[in-house]
């Protein structure tokens, strides 16, 4: 339930917006009056007698973090020995493909997710895009139910990118039964019936489903691949998948296609407004600048191309072209968390280095990526920005902790400290989702105890 709130006496405002719009002029009253779920008002505001006050004191505020790409499911699987010192292709063969066996149940895939949406609640992210891919033609469970649900149990915005394949890597080794492809037609109905039970279409939505393929170069035939593109936009829906993570993204297109990824992409109807990719490490100048003529957006994940040593996406190339860029934590299998404000602290950091320039990027376009470049990218246009008339999506982060100390800008404190922060209060449709640190009502000890049950249960199960 919504309820009439009164944000007082930040210190700073981020907007989201870009460039000199990045700053809310404080000087001229930095309050936020939220009614019925969307911001009302900003400026020097005075109680009504009929909202509550939160005292912001010492404390930032950002519009809510918005997520675009995620796994949910792998929240299980972080650390796991075998594949922690792997590059992408050999760590998907360790990890994500036979450890798929683990999710047969029902129970697992819903902790993981509620794993996953908690770690990033905690973060001051309110939209989170799950590129959900454990589907199988005999399946015992609703795999879109459960995270729809445990989605709306924590109050979150929630996008579920519908993955899939239609056919096996060669690569993969005898994989479990629950890495078995669907056939086309089947993954075309339960779409269809994802969009009839869960999808809604509005600026406002708390809901939408997006045709997401899980790789367009590996997962399904290029004919197939065409036949998904048209089979969404007849939807109204968004299409997303991976592309150009690695290098070898490239080379299997040059060898099999005699093109790069984005002109197979092209040529098979995969460009446009409604389309975002994760990843896009490497592209050329030309790819880049179709991207932009195009509109095709990216999900920027640094931590997960760090870890699995893929290369840095050339983001600011990527802005200079007018690319929608967006900011995701990808699955904590490659990641080991799932924390936004930790992601753009390494966003902040990583081009700085990869173009030995420090001016590469700032920390307020790295918010500005993470909150309306999410929102610009999934076509979400009710959110992302701290704006009246916007959806009342609101991080508020206390300062307190010494990292804070000596801070001459606190403004961007979240973003160049980094560490975990601690959110004082976050608001997700105008309801209060996280308290002084806090998920009211949750039981954090349970999904420990869950957790490791899980985790001990997979350990002593793989050879």
């Amino acid at each position: 339930m919504t309820t009439n709130l009164l944000i007082k006496n930040a210190s700073a405002v981020m907007t989201g917006l870009s460039g000199h719009a990045a700053r809310l002029d404080t000087t001229q009253g930095g309050d936020i009056r939220v009614i019925g779920g969307k911001i009302a008002a900003i400026g020097r505001l005075t109680p009504d007698a009929n909202e509550r006050v939160i005292d912001a004191t010492d404390c930032v505020v950002y519009p809510g973090w918005v997520n675009t790409h995620h796994h949910l499911f792998q929240s299980l699987l972080k650390g796991i020995p075998a594949g922690i010192n792997l590059a992408l292709l050999p760590w998907l063969s360790a990890v994500p493909v036979p450890y798929r066996r683990f999710f047969d149940r029902e129970e697992a895939l819903r902790i993981a997710a509620r794993i996953g949406i908690v770690e990033l609640l905690l973060s001051g992210c309110t939209t989170i895009a799950d590129h959900q891919y454990h589907y199988y033609p005999d399946i015992a469970y609703n795999a879109s139910e459960a995270v729809f649900s445990e989605a709306e149990k924590l109050g979150v915005r929630f996008s579920l990118l519908r993955g899939g394949q239609t056919h096996m890597r060669i690569i993969d080794k005898q994989p479990p039964k629950e890495c078995t492809p669907e056939p086309l037609d089947l993954i075309m109905r339960r779409i269809d019936d994802d969009v009839r039970r869960f999808h809604e279409s509005g600026d406002f939505s708390m809901r939408r489903v997006v045709s997401a393929i899980t790789t367009p170069t590996w997962s399904c035939k290029p004919d197939e691949l065409r036949e998904l593109a048209r089979h969404a936009r007849g939807l109204g829906i968004h299409l997303h998948s991976h592309l150009s993570e690695t290098y070898d993204y490239v080379r299997y297109c040059r060898e099999v296609y005699n093109c790069t990824p984005i002109d197979f992409c092209e040529q098979h109807e995969w460009l446009g407004k409604d389309v975002w990719f994760a990843h896009m490490v490497h592209l050329s100048q030309a790819e880049i600048a179709k991207c932009g003529a195009t509109q095709t957006g990216i999900s920027h994940c640094p931590q997960s191309n760090c870890r699995l040593a893929s290369g840095v996406a050339p983001v600011p190339e990527m802005l200079e072209a007018n690319v929608p860029v967006s900011l995701a934590v990808d699955g904590a299998a490659s990641n080991e968390a799932a924390d936004m404000a930790n992601e753009a602290h390494t966003a902040w950091m990583v081009h700085r280095a990869a173009k030995q320039n420090a001016a590469a990027i700032d920390a307020e376009t790295v918010i500005h990526l993470g909150t309306q470049g999410g929102a610009r990218v999934m076509g979400w246009n009710g959110i992302g920005t701290l704006e009246v008339g916007k959806a009342a999506d609101i991080a508020i982060y206390s300062l307190d902790h010494p990292r804070y100390f000596g801070l001459h800008d606190v403004a961007v404190g979240p973003v160049v400290s980094g560490g975990s922060v601690h959110c004082k209060a976050v608001i997700c449709n105008g309801r209060i989702v996280v308290e002084d640190g806090a998920i009211p009502g949750f039981d954090m000890e349970q999904l420990k105890h869950d957790a490791k049950r899980l985790v001990a249960m997979m350990i002593a199960n793989t050879v």
